[in-house]
């Protein structure tokens, strides 16, 4: 039998000042040095207020490296009471890495510069985060480390730089107008990304200072032994739905000419399958070893990343006898952001931080991923410092 795990601390770190929807393009720049008609359209249905960038609002430059960042909110974590040099285990997860090597767990340990340590990478989309907990989760429960502190991460605003982007068409805007939901093409994905950084800390104690999270269980699927991939980079997509890789191109000039290294979304595929098979499909196959009332959930941390698809995610929930009110979400989506996978970090850090649940509380937090169609689930119970679950 596996030991307890705690959640016992979390904390974040996003860069620079907040950029609202006015102010996007000042970071961003202009395509073609004409405001985006696009822009508009996508934060209509987003419902995003808020984000951050690594980019500086006055120099164009980049402030922070995807590793910079995480290794700030590593640091948040620790106190007199926990050192960096008392981390055991690093396991990090992101989707956007600043090199292809040395992995993101080598360069953050190299920030923190914390001694030796264990060092753990998930790359991906935004399941990566749950990898990343989970990959630390089991180490701890399995007795192999005392500790370890996981971190959610991305980086993708230099990508989003309009010098990287053509000209948009009036026909990609017009389609855009009749569909809200296409804001999810290459060029509008410039409206929904942000960047920062998520860690927690976990232990085979709780903290004895406060609230701490026990994590019950965290399950993942994949399926994409079913679908064809709908969110890739580094790759182009090909008419039979296979992919051609970056070293399958001719030269690097090829693969520059072609945008291969550009952030891109199969909209169609998305919008047909991400929520059916993250949801529907996901939470029902997990619930057969995993039973779990919807009732008994007090909090549900959902990661969407677009306003748009809240409704469709409560329809599926609904659809598998799972629906849980709306007054038991939490998001902080409108104040920082699509923060791939840092946003499950940065609503766990805020709901525990914020004074927002006390003992007892159940937790589940959902994590889609539409790269090749995967999804994660963790679900933990809030405890006190001697790890009882009883309500006062």
């Amino acid at each position: 039998m596996t030991a307890a795990v705690y959640l016992t601390r979390a904390a974040k770190f996003l860069p620079n000042n907040p950029v609202d929807n006015d102010n996007m393009e000042e970071v961003l720049g202009m395509i073609d040095g004409k405001p985006s008609r696009a822009r508009r359209l996508t934060l209509r249905s987003n419902g995003i207020r808020n984000r951050y960038y690594s980019i500086s609002r006055y120099t164009g430059e980049l402030r922070y490296t995807n590793a910079q960042l995480t290794a700030e909110a590593v640091r948040a974590l620790t106190d007199d009471d926990f050192l960096l040099e008392d981390i055991e285990l690093l396991s990090c997860g992101t989707t956007s890495p600043d090199q292809l090597l040395p992995n993101h767990a080598s360069m953050v340990h190299g920030e923190l510069r914390n001694g030796t340590c264990e060092t753990a990478a998930s790359s991906g989309g935004c399941v990566s985060g749950v990898l990343a907990m989970k990959y630390g989760y089991m180490a701890v429960a399995a007795g192999l480390v005392r500790n370890a502190v996981v971190t959610g991460s991305e980086m993708l605003s230099a990508q989003l730089h309009a010098r990287n982007f053509s000209p948009e068409s009036d026909d990609k805007v017009a389609e855009l107008e009749k569909h809200a939901s296409l804001a999810f093409e290459k060029d509008f994905l410039r409206w929904m990304l942000s960047d920062g950084a998520g860690a927690a800390l976990l232990s085979g104690s709780p903290n004895p200072d406060g609230l701490s999270m026990r994590i019950d269980w965290i399950e993942m699927r994949s399926y994409a032994h079913d679908y064809e991939t709908c969110m890739f980079m580094g790759a182009a997509k090909q008419p039979d739905g296979s992919m051609k890789g970056w070293k399958e191109h001719g030269s690097l000039q090829e693969v520059i000419d072609n945008d291969v290294l550009a952030l891109e979304q199969d909209v169609k595929l998305l919008n047909a399958m991400a929520v059916p098979v993250t949801v529907a499909r996901g939470l029902s196959d997990i619930l057969k070893t995993r039973p779990l009332d919807p009732d008994e959930v007090d909090w549900f941390l959902p990661h969407y990343s677009s306003a748009y698809f809240r409704p469709v995610v409560q329809q599926a929930l609904r659809d598998i006898g799972f629906e849980i009110p709306e007054q038991r979400w939490f998001t902080n989506l409108e104040r920082v952001g699509n923060v791939g996978a840092a946003s499950m970090y940065l609503m766990i850090e805020e709901l525990l931080n914020g004074g927002h649940c006390q003992v007892g509380d159940v937790v589940l937090c959902y994590v889609p991923e539409s790269a090749r169609f995967s999804t994660g689930f963790v679900k933990m119970t809030v405890v006190d410092a001697q790890g009882n679950t009883t309500r006062q």
